[in-house]
C-alpha cells in the first residue's frame, strides 16, 4: 500500500478564492465609477489621461487595475488563512460587476450625466 497524501476540499480554506472573486468586483466596479466620472468632469478626465493618444481611458483602466491589485492584496492578507462564507461574497462580486459594466455602457452613462 502506498502512502499518498490525499487533500480533503475541507482542509483548503476558501479566503484566497474569496479575496480574488471580490477584488475583481471592486476592480469592475472602479473602471465603471472611473469610467463615469471621468466623462462627466472633465478636469476629472484630464486627471486620468496618462497617455495622450488614449484619453482620459488610459487612466481610467489603469487606475482601476491598482484598486483591484490592492483589493486583492488587502483581502488576501486578512482571509488567506480564514474560511469565508462564499455564499455572501459571489453575488456581492456579481453585483459590483453588474455595477461596473452598467456604469460603462454609453446610454446609461448618457441617463446618469442627463444627456
Amino acid at each position: 500500500m502506498s502512502n499518498v497524501n490525499v487533500i480533503r476540499t475541507n482542509d483548503i480554506p476558501t479566503g484566497p478564492g474569496a479575496a480574488a472573486i471580490l477584488a475583481a468586483g471592486i476592480g469592475c466596479a472602479a473602471m465603471g465609477i472611473f469610467a463615469l466620472a471621468g466623462d462627466a468632469f472633465a478636469s476629472l478626465n484630464q486627471f486620468f489621461t496618462f497617455y495622450k493618444p488614449t484619453g482620459g481611458l488610459s487612466g481610467v483602466s489603469t487606475s482601476a487595475v491598482v484598486v483591484w491589485l490592492v483589493a486583492w492584496f488587502i483581502l488576501s492578507r486578512r482571509w488567506g488563512k480564514r474560511n469565508v462564507e462564499m455564499r455572501k461574497i459571489v453575488p456581492i462580486s456579481f453585483a459590483l460587476l453588474a455595477v461596473g459594466v452598467l456604469l460603462t455602457f454609453p446610454p446609461v452613462m448618457d441617463l446618469l450625466q442627463g444627456r
